[in-house]
């Protein structure tokens, strides 16, 4: 049976860990801050992890990371 390719998009955003986990970096912090609460600024700064039920989807598309 040949390999399975890796989701390109998937590849990019999300990492998994040691312990299985599936971690991404939050989104809305690239452009236009200044009309953002402070508080999404410095929420958006840390990484978080996938929710339980998205995990599986998620390591059906990165299957080698």
């Amino acid at each position: 049976m040949p390999k399975m390719k890796t989701h390109s998009g998937a590849k990019k955003r999300f990492k998994v860990t040691g312990s299985g986990k599936v971690k991404y970096m939050r989104t809305n912090k690239s452009h236009r801050l200044i009309q953002k609460g402070h508080k999404k600024a410095r929420q958006t700064r840390n990484s978080a992890y996938a929710s339980a039920a998205d995990q599986k989807n998620l390591r059906e598309l990165i299957p080698y990371k």
